[in-house]
């Protein structure tokens, strides 16, 4: 099932007409990992919207909606783990790999998971 007629747009949140809709390049990719695995029926778009709708709404999101995308990224982990495509426990180790590796990385360089000095 494809998400609905606009559900595409910019997600509402208070922007200039020559702002960004993606702040930052993984911003984007989270939008579209979203999009791509609704495509790929791994989950239909309500449950997507219900599941983002209660991160949005949770006691720690920021008013000005500066962390909309940190909630995004939550709430898809959180629809992957509840579908079983993964497990929570992957989520938290790959989150530290991606610091770790973020830590090993040169200034100005790309954070590759392949920077990760614990990786095997």
């Amino acid at each position: 099932m494809s998400p609905p007629d606009g559900a595409l747009a910019s997600p509402g949140l208070p922007k200039e007409a020559d702002e960004p809709v993606f702040v930052e390049p993984w911003q984007a990719q989270a939008f579209a990992l979203a999009v791509e695995l609704n495509a790929r029926g791994v989950f239909e778009w309500p449950e997507w919207a219900d599941a983002l709708s209660r991160e949005l709404h949770s006691p720690d999101a920021a008013p000005d909606g500066s962390d909309y995308y940190d909630h995004w990224m939550r709430a898809l982990e959180k629809l992957l783990v509840a579908k079983g495509v993964t497990t929570s426990d992957t989520v938290a180790d790959l989150a530290l790999a991606w610091q770790r590796a973020a830590h090993a990385t040169p200034h100005g360089r790309p954070i590759l998971l392949e920077n990760d000095p614990q990786r095997s």
